[in-house]
Parts: structure tokens; C-alpha cells; sequence
């Protein structure tokens, strides 16, 4: 069986000695929509798994852990974020190539397009509000008593965000874009002087839960899931860079970006802004610096979708719809320095 980014046959041997219980593995096939960490669909004759691991190529330091996923997901199965069952973690290379992780297979959707789903009005503003809710949860959690204490420093969060992000810019570029350095520059004089501290996801939207529909049912978020890149930090990024994937009917602009999809211009979701009033009703967060929190987003997106493109242009994506992608960059980086303008 030939599937990119598997030994099989190692596979199949590394889970008759570590998840008997399954039993035996019967396929697999690689889940659609994923520009980062590869995801796959395990077939078992007990029950589907799914299985996560970094991509082909061009995986840059910090980035696509897979312990740091794993642990995570372990660690918030008993709280009211819902996550799918951790099932078993490979860190020997030598099976896939990579270290990996199992989870079980969560019955939902991954929600993009308008064209994915029919959603009545009550139905969208019912999941956008949700989709709040569910991000006010993950701030909420007390993450020393799910054994996260250690996951992260808060202190000082932003500025190694900062940081952190043009270190990975810098590995990644494929040309040069001086709005960047401006917008880099502009960021570190903004930084925000206190940041308080909380599990953040790291890479929240609408297409990072499993959502159940049903016609005529309020959607239920059923799953968050990519981890990759959570740790303890400042709750309101994740808010900047959830709106920084959304789309209002008026933001022509946004539909040229093609990381996110458009579900956000159904009929009765959410704005931006009544999103994040949304988020800081029920968590009660202050939301005095969104601004700078946008831009950083639209920074912080923008180095990212420079990674994809990097490895677009060396062959080591896996899937379709990468080829316009890196246009977006400048884009991205424009509408930070928007954001900060705005102030």
C-alpha cells in the first residue's frame, strides 16, 4: 500500500505491538484540507483512527511537534474543551519517518465553504457564537491543574512571539518584502505592556473544529483540533488571529486570501466585530489592544502561508491548491499595517 508520508508495513507492525486492542489496520488514506501537518484516516477492525504526523519537507525548528499535540489533547480529554480521544503516541522515526500520533475518529465536518453545507441563518449565528464560546473555554482552562503548568511562559509572551515568527520568516522566505521589516518593526514598538496568560490553540478557526449538522439542529462543535502550535500565552492572539481568517460580506479583499474559506458570508454569521464582542461577554477578556492583536495576526499568517509556499516550491506539499497561495503574503502584510493605522 503506497501512500505519501507512510511505511505501511512499519505502520501495521508498530500497531500490532503498541494498539493491539484495534486490531488489525485495514487502510489508509490521507484526509483532505491539510497545508501543514498531514492528516490520515486509519481503517481498524474494531474502528476508524486518525492519524497525525509533520510534513514531507521544510519543517522548521519548534514547528509541526507531534509530542506537543499529543500532550495537549491528553491533557484537556477530561475538560470542557472538546477534543478528539488521545489514543497512542510514536516518537521513533524509524516507523513512518517521523514521530506520529492516533486519535479517534471524530464524526463531524470541517467546515470551510459555503459550498461545504446548508446552513440556516439561526444555524450560522448559533456556530459562530459557539465557535466563541468554545475559544473562551480553551482561555478558561486551569492549566496547572491539567498537568500544563509547564507548557509554556506567559510572561512575556508577545515579544517572543514576536521573535519567535521573524526567526521562522527569515528560514522560509523566498524573496524579499521590505512592508515586512516595516511591519515587524511597527510591532515590536506596539507590543502591549501586560499579557495575561492562558492556554491558547495557536491557529483557532472555523475549519480547526469538527462541527455535527443536521438540518434543523443547532450545530454542535464536536472537536478542536491541529494543536500544533498551542501553548500558554496571551488568550487575545488567538482572538486576533481567528478574525484575521474571518471574512465580512464588505471585506472583498479577504476572498483573495485562500487559507480560509468563506462560511463566515453565510447569511446570519457573525461579524468580525460581533464576534469578539461575543468572546468578550462570555470570557470577560479586554479587548482595549484588538488592534495590534489583528495585525499580529495578519503578520503571524502571513509567515506561515510564506512556509507553504516554500514548500510548495520545493514539490514537498501533499495535495492540491497550493500554487496561487504565496500571493497572499503581501496581502496579508498590507492588512496589518492597516490595522495598526486604524488606531
Amino acid at each position: 500500500m503506497s501512500t505519501p508520508g507512510i511505511d505501511w508495513s512499519r505502520l501495521v507492525a508498530w500497531m500490532a505491538a503498541n494498539v493491539a486492542e484495534v486490531g488489525e489496520p485495514t487502510g489508509i488514506s490521507l484526509i483532505s484540507g491539510g497545508r501543514s501537518n498531514l492528516t490520515y484516516r486509519v481503517e481498524t477492525e474494531s474502528r476508524p483512527l486518525v492519524l497525525r504526523r509533520p510534513p514531507l519537507g521544510h519543517v522548521l525548528p519548534t514547528a509541526h511537534d507531534m509530542r506537543r499535540e499529543w500532550r495537549v489533547i491528553s491533557a484537556l480529554a477530561e475538560t470542557a474543551v472538546p477534543v478528539p480521544e488521545p489514543v497512542a503516541l510514536c516518537t521513533d522515526e524509524d516507523v513512518i519517518g517521523a514521530p506520529f500520533y492516533l486519535m479517534g475518529h471524530v464524526e463531524g465536518e470541517a467546515v470551510r465553504s459555503r459550498a461545504d453545507v446548508e446552513l440556516s441563518p439561526e444555524q450560522a449565528r448559533a456556530l459562530s457564537e459557539r465557535l466563541a464560546e468554545v475559544l473562551a473555554a480553551i482561555h478558561a482552562v486551569d492549566y496547572d491543574a491539567v498537568g500544563l503548568g509547564d507548557f509554556g511562559r506567559p510572561d512575556g509572551y508577545m515579544a517572543r512571539q514576536l521573535e519567535r515568527w521573524g526567526q521562522q520568516w527569515t528560514r522560509s522566505k523566498t524573496r524579499e518584502l521590505p512592508e515586512y521589516d516595516r511591519l515587524a518593526d511597527r510591532l515590536r514598538q506596539r507590543l502591549p505592556r501586560l499579557s495575561p496568560g492562558a492556554l491558547v490553540h495557536g491557529d483557532y478557526r472555523l475549519d480547526n473544529t469538527l462541527v455535527r449538522l443536521a438540518p434543523g439542529a443547532v450545530p454542535k462543535i464536536r472537536a478542536v483540533v491541529d494543536w500544533e502550535m498551542s501553548t500558554l500565552g496571551d488568550p487575545v492572539a488567538d482572538l486576533g488571529l481567528t478574525l484575521t481568517y474571518w471574512q465580512d460580506p464588505d471585506d472583498v479583499e479577504r476572498s483573495s486570501i485562500p487559507v480560509a474559506g468563506d462560511i463566515t458570508l453565510t447569511p446570519g454569521f457573525l461579524t468580525t466585530k460581533e464576534f469578539a464582542a461575543h468572546y468578550a461577554q462570555v470570557s470577560g477578556a479586554d479587548l482595549t489592544d484588538l488592534d495590534f492583536y489583528l495585525a499580529f495576526g495578519n503578520f503571524k499568517l502571513a509567515v506561515i502561508v510564506e512556509g507553504i509556499h516554500a514548500r510548495f516550491t520545493q514539490g514537498k506539499t501533499v495535495g492540491e491548491g497550493f500554487e496561487e497561495i504565496g500571493a497572499s503574503v503581501p496581502t496579508l502584510i498590507a492588512r496589518a499595517h492597516r490595522a495598526l493605522d486604524e488606531r
